[in-house]
């Protein structure tokens, strides 16, 4: 029998994009002001372990499946030895049982879960 640690997991994105702003202008005219129209951004993929303090996260540029299975496959890195991790997450539509390793299963809460 495996002993079992509990981790939790989450990811979000951070990104920059301009922002509307006000100017000083003459009364009655429109100014002409330059605006940043690109966005760029980037995901943090991160789980811990309240109990051990063991922690693991990726920095990638996009968010799929894919990228939680590299996430995955690092978490199931950082588990000990004879021990399983169960890794406590929201429902994601790229949080998917298929990519469970043979020491990490997936907990999805339920809908609206606080």
């Amino acid at each position: 029998m495996k002993q079992v640690d509990i981790w939790f997991q989450d990811e979000t994105r951070i990104g920059q994009q301009g922002s509307i702003t006000r100017v000083w202008h003459y009364k009655g005219q429109r100014p002409r002001v330059v605006r940043q129209q690109q966005f760029e951004s980037t995901y943090l993929f991160g789980a811990f372990n309240p109990a051990t303090g063991e922690s693991v996260g990726l920095v990638l540029p996009y968010v799929n499946k894919q990228a939680m299975a590299l996430h995955m496959e690092e978490i199931s890195k950082a588990v000990p030895e004879g021990r399983h991790a169960v890794v406590v997450m929201d429902g994601a539509l790229w949080h998917q049982p298929s990519l469970d390793q043979d020491n990490v299963t997936m907990l999805k809460l339920p809908p609206y879960s606080p």
